[in-house]
């Protein structure tokens, strides 16, 4: 597990290695940065490039979290 994963077009908030797959999570404040960002911050910056050689599956999780019930709003993985 790595957290504040640095690459070369900034820092993913979380990588962990498992069983040779990669999952690579970007947390955002549901209410301060809309819905489908964290997703979509995974996909503009390419963090999935740095783990690609040596991960067997990717998965980039996007999650959510609501200020205001202090829990999840939304989460969002695919598979590549």
């Amino acid at each position: 597990m790595s957290a504040e994963d640095s690459t070369n077009r900034g820092r993913l908030d979380m990588a962990l290695r498992f069983e040779g797959d990669a999952c690579l999570f970007e947390f955002k404040v549901a209410e301060q940065a809309g819905p489908g960002s964290a997703m979509a911050q995974l996909k503009a910056r390419g963090h999935a490039e740095k783990h690609r050689a040596s991960a067997a599956r990717i998965h980039p999780v996007g999650v959510e979290f609501s200020s205001e019930t202090r829990n999840i709003a939304a989460f969002d993985v695919e598979t590549s």
